[in-house]
């Protein structure tokens, strides 16, 4: 299996990071947007100046806002904010995707309504193409950079997966394969909660003990919930759990940790989410991932007191005092 077709749909930092990436590996790449005055000055100025202003993009990368090019892929990427992957899949299914192209998400959530994961929610629109998932701690920024970085490849086929691992391999880019694709999307969705509690404590000049020692619980609650809902314990160790939390939570380019750093600073969400002018999926998915640790009925700390903060409107201080006056447990259970 060799790609030479491949589309993004989702122009916006990750997407075109993608986009960019297989544009070094392939002959040509679609990348689909929405805006048309975005897609013509990125053809023409080759840089997409409102998510990755610092990056030149090569010139095989080709925007548009036609999304019937997903007809001659052989490789589809959903890159797509989480809550708009269900409609987007709804629109291109008339569009007469091969069913042999390769569905790749690479959105980080899970839906609201009904629980599911992105692939899922892929996999009710296109039941006969093969589908897998990427994740990993993949900053956008760093990738179109060409800086070195590595990733996780969820496939439950094992060519495709391989397949997919070697268009995703450069001598500065390492990839690994994973048949739980259910861990790699619930450690990819739940981390983002943890870099807003994470972006808080720093707001808060709490210090390094109290990030390390929420950073260090946020990997046990991820595991907890994560094995719950369906995946593996020994992937949230991997790429897709341990790896992301550690650069969501600690890095400048985290937009889940610049929104709990407003927070953190007395900001209100409205204010925060305002000034990042891009999308940070743990906001809307705190909600989701809330609701569904609460049909598995798994005890979650962390994850409640994000929730309060964003959708209770509790003082950031007060919610992270409510971990501390918690009764004691034992560290592993």
């Amino acid at each position: 299996m060799n790609f030479q077709h491949p589309v993004v749909v989702g122009s916006g930092s990750w997407g075109t990071a993608l986009a960019v990436f297989l544009a070094n590996k392939c002959p040509q790449v679609h990348l689909i947007g929405r805006d048309g005055k975005v897609a013509a000055a990125i053809n023409k100025s080759h840089c997409n100046t409102h998510y990755l202003p610092k990056s030149t993009l090569p010139k095989n990368l080709i925007a548009s806002t036609d999304l019937s090019l997903v007809a001659k892929a052989d490789l589809l990427l959903f890159v797509v904010p989480t809550k708009a992957t269900r409609s987007t899949a709804e629109k291109l299914v008339p569009l007469h995707v091969p069913k042999s192209a390769v569905l790749l998400s690479c959105a980080k959530g899970i839906e609201l309504e009904t629980g599911k994961r992105m692939s899922q929610v892929i996999g009710d629109y296109f039941p006969e193409n093969p589908i897998a998932v990427l994740s990993g701690p993949n900053h956008a920024e760093e990738i179109a950079e060409g800086l070195p970085a590595a990733a996780t490849i969820g496939c439950s086929d094992e060519e495709v997966g391989i397949a997919l691992q070697d268009i995703f391999a450069t001598d500065r880019f390492r990839s690994y394969t994973n048949h739980d694709i259910a861990g790699i999307e619930l450690g990819g969705a739940i981390k983002n909660v943890f870099a807003i509690a994470a972006g808080v404590t720093m707001g808060l000049n709490l210090g390094d003990n109290a990030i390390s020692a929420l950073v260090t619980r946020s990997l046990a609650e991820m595991t907890r919930l994560g094995t719950d809902l369906g995946g593996q314990t020994e992937t949230f160790a991997g790429l897709s759990g341990l790896g992301d939390l550690i650069a969501t939570c600690f890095s400048v380019h985290s937009r889940n940790h610049k929104v709990g750093l407003a927070l953190g600073l007395g900001k209100t969400l409205e204010e925060a989410v305002s000034e990042l002018g891009m999308v940070a999926e743990g906001v809307p998915n705190t909600r989701s991932i809330y609701e569904a640790a609460r049909r598995a009925g798994t005890r979650t700390p962390i994850l409640d007191v994000v929730y309060a903060v964003l959708y209770e409107h509790v003082p950031p201080a007060e919610a992270l005092d409510r971990l501390f006056r918690q009764t004691p447990r034992k560290e592993v259970e």
